[in-house]
């Protein structure tokens, strides 16, 4: 995967000149191999703010990485983390990252370490001053922690914080778009629960018919708002054979035919009846009362489905469903950890916590209790580990298995790249849930969009 960014070269190349961007006076005859940031001394304290959406969510998310700072903690006592969560007042603390990042820079005290969207890669590489951690640490550190002690990173998830040829980010949490279904509902249609549907066309038919013989909701896409940012209508967009925008992220693409054709299908599930009119969250929390037939979902939400249908209804979950015989591109959601800190001392405390985020050890939490990919998906084939987890938990099944297709998550370019996600993402929550025309709606959009694009 090959990414471009015009400023880099200037970017890369003043951190190099200045100690500030964090290379001690230290230099590296080899920077293939050899780190440019010291080890600790066992007795040297420091302290480091890290900073993640997950501690914006109540439940397993906060409850799962408080439990994994704790850990760490006892691993390195004299590394002191302070862990918070963005500032802002959103209902997706997601959302609030990156502007929280940027008032705290202001201010002067951006956290050391951040879990970033992969949306937001190119802004966090070239605004936000992300540090390229091969250099830091030397790409031999970089790829021994994709390789772990045992288990491997997926070869697709090893570079999705790659660019120009360096490593930012290390890739943490993410999924793939899941159709959870509820069984129990299919059953009360006259559905086959064993037969989930495999085609959009299907999907509209068994939607049609849990609305028609149970009176609920039939499916929700959390694809098609703002809030729900756009990996996953990205996904859908790829799999009818189009993209949001070219390859070359020259050119914005979203009001082509596969895109227009794939919020017309939405908007055809709401003009029916089979897709109730909800926010994301109100969707995501009427499917986890049990009404609503089906949900196209990150994993990051699975524990909600588990808590909300235990002892109450039978959940399952499929793959993401076809346009007809054209096969799924499911695409990542999801975030990496990166490092903005210009202290040498804080860097390294930064990548022995990166490190152990993204161990085996925090990877079984991180899995058994929000239903997030392991990235190191072996893992779930040993018994050992959570192979027998994973055969008593099928739900993650099918997020597995389309890490084989998967293409990554493609960030818009430029310091105007959030307005020109919002903008494409409003257009496509208006379409699909106040009827607007999607062929005109989009172009509007796109014309929009157009202006804040950086300059070639």
């Amino acid at each position: 995967m090959k990414r471009t960014g015009p400023v880099l070269g200037m970017v890369f190349a003043a951190c190099l000149a200045l100690t500030s961007c964090g290379l001690s006076g230290t230099t590296a005859t080899d920077a293939t191999s050899t780190a440019q940031v010291p080890e600790l001394r066992p007795d040297q304290k420091v302290s480091i703010v890290f900073e993640s959406y997950n501690y914006g969510l109540a439940g397993a998310w906060t409850d799962t990485f408080n439990a994994l700072i704790a850990d760490f903690s006892k691993k390195f006592p004299n590394i002191t983390v302070t862990a918070q969560k963005p500032q802002g007042n959103s209902p997706n603390p997601a959302t609030d990252t990156i502007s929280s990042i940027q008032n705290q820079m202001v201010a002067g005290h951006p956290p050391d370490v951040a879990q970033l969207g992969f949306s937001d890669l190119d802004f966090t590489i070239h605004q936000l001053g992300a540090k390229p951690v091969d250099t830091l640490f030397g790409k031999q550190a970089v790829q021994q922690n994709f390789d772990g002690e045992k288990f491997h990173f997926h070869p697709r998830a090893r570079t999705l914080d790659d660019w120009d040829g360096h490593t930012y980010g290390v890739p943490f949490v993410f999924s793939t778009p899941v159709l959870y279904y509820n069984a129990s509902l299919f059953s009360q249609a006259g559905l086959d629960p064993a037969k989930p549907p495999v085609t959009w066309q299907q999907v509209a038919d068994d939607a049609k018919a849990i609305t028609a013989k149970t009176g609920q909701g039939g499916v929700y896409l959390d694809c098609l708002t703002k809030a729900a940012k756009d990996w996953c209508f990205q996904s859908m967009v790829r799999s009818d054979g189009g993209r949001v925008i070219s390859d070359d992220r020259r050119i914005l693409t979203y009001a082509d035919a596969p895109s227009v054709e794939v919020t017309k299908m939405a908007q055809d599930l709401v003009n029916s009846g089979s897709m109730p009119k909800l926010a994301q969250k109100q969707g995501y929390e009427a499917f986890a009362r049990g009404e609503i037939g089906m949900i196209l979902e990150t994993s990051a939400i699975q524990g909600t489905f588990v808590a909300g249908a235990k002892d109450k209804w039978d959940l399952r979950s499929a793959a993401m469903p076809r346009f007809g015989d054209k096969p799924p591109v499911p695409t990542n959601s999801g975030a990496g950890l990166h490092i903005l800190t210009n202290d040498p001392v804080k860097q390294r405390a930064g990548w022995e916590l990166i490190k152990f985020l993204t161990s085996e050890q925090s990877y079984m939490k991180i899995a058994q209790n929000i239903g997030y990919l392991p990235l190191r998906s072996e893992m779930v084939t040993d018994p050992a580990v959570l192979g027998s987890w994973a055969t008593q938990n099928p739900l993650l099944a099918p997020n597995i298995a389309q890490l084989a297709t998967m293409e990554p998550w493609v960030s818009m370019p430029g310091n105007d790249y959030l307005q020109i996600r919002d903008g494409m993402m409003d257009a496509v929550e208006s379409i699909v849930f106040q009827g607007k025309d999607a062929q005109s709606t989009l172009t509007a959009a796109r014309t929009e969009g157009a202006k804040l694009m950086p300059a070639s």
